[in-house]
């Protein structure tokens, strides 16, 4: 039995079918809370914008027209949510790096698993220092895989910005890294690498 897509899937929940809005919520749970775990950079914020974007998803439910691909929609609706709360909550910088869960294939030794683990805490560090914009920006474009075009509209920004914006995020996280130097030439060397 193959899995209904996502046009079926809205249509039947727009007739009612609760089943059918808990396969949505099934099927996009864990990329949303992953967004926003990496936007607001603490597990119990995630966990509270992931059940705003449900409940924003099932009141907006029978509006959605589906100009947009429904990832494309969980996205751009969790961005904006963890750039709220982010927002609302700046003064209080409180990150829980343990629960990254990012894990290299295989199955590494303690030592291998130790440096996985230091660098991710640099990462994220780093992340967290970067501007909210800056951050979901590397977010999506970078550890979700979103092309332009999806970051684009996901943001609401032009194409031309979001390859600007998302460049100067790079430099500002190799900067955080310790990769680059104020004053450093900085050609563009694409996406940079964070394992």
């Amino acid at each position: 039995m193959t899995e209904p897509d996502d046009p079926g899937l809205l249509e039947r929940a727009r007739e009612g079918d609760p089943a059918a809005f808990d396969e949505i919520v099934d099927r996009y749970e864990r990329r949303v809370f992953a967004v926003a775990l990496r936007i607001v950079r603490n597990s119990d914020d995630a966990r509270d914008v992931t059940q705003e974007v449900f409940v924003t998803a099932m009141r907006a439910l029978k509006g959605f027209r589906g100009d947009a691909q429904l990832s494309t929609w969980f996205h751009r609706v969790t961005v904006n949510a963890s750039l709220d709360l982010v927002r609302k909550r700046r003064r209080r910088e409180h990150s829980s790096v343990d629960e990254l869960t990012d894990q290299p294939a295989g199955e590494p030794g303690p030592e291998a698993e130790a440096i996985v683990a230091v660098r991710a805490r640099e990462v994220h560090k780093a992340l967290g220092a970067l501007p909210p914009d800056q951050r979901a920006l590397i977010v999506m474009h970078d550890l979700q895989d979103l092309d332009y075009a999806e970051c684009a509209e996901t943001l609401g920004i032009p194409l031309g910005t979001v390859k600007s914006r998302l460049h100067r995020a790079r430099l500002a996280l190799a900067r955080q890294l310790g990769h680059l130097r104020e004053g450093e030439p900085t050609g563009d060397h694409g996406p940079l690498r964070y394992e």
